[in-house]
């Protein structure tokens, strides 16, 4: 069966970095795009952006040139590293397999001083 077991977040300070792990099993990766989306307190969810399986990625005006989608086709993992991290980036993380509705468990990421 599909599984994204997520891994990394956290407490950051603004201005630092962090990177987010989705590894992803039970389906075929290497041909799959995947997605990253938040949602914020009292916020729907929103997506951060999409990577395809031969890596051409798309992202949200919000994160664009501080988010960087990558993906390890030969270890079955998507990640999500996030430089330049400001007090509104604070959510739970979530990645997805596009085009259906499996969902990673949600990793919280919280950037404060």
């Amino acid at each position: 069966q599909v599984q994204l077991v997520q891994s990394g977040g956290g407490l950051v300070q603004p201005g630092g970095s962090l990177r987010l792990s989705c590894a992803a099993s039970g389906f075929g990766f290497s041909r799959s795009t995947m997605g990253w989306y938040r949602q914020a307190p009292g916020k729907q969810r929103e997506l951060v952006g999409t990577i395809a399986g031969r890596g051409s990625t798309r992202y949200a005006d919000s994160v664009e040139g501080r988010f960087t989608i990558s993906r390890d086709n030969d270890k079955n993992t998507v990640y999500l590293q996030m430089n330049s991290l400001k007090p509104e980036d604070t959510a739970v993380y979530y990645c997805k397999l596009e085009l259906t509705d499996y969902w990673g468990q949600g990793t919280q990421v919280t950037v404060s001083s």
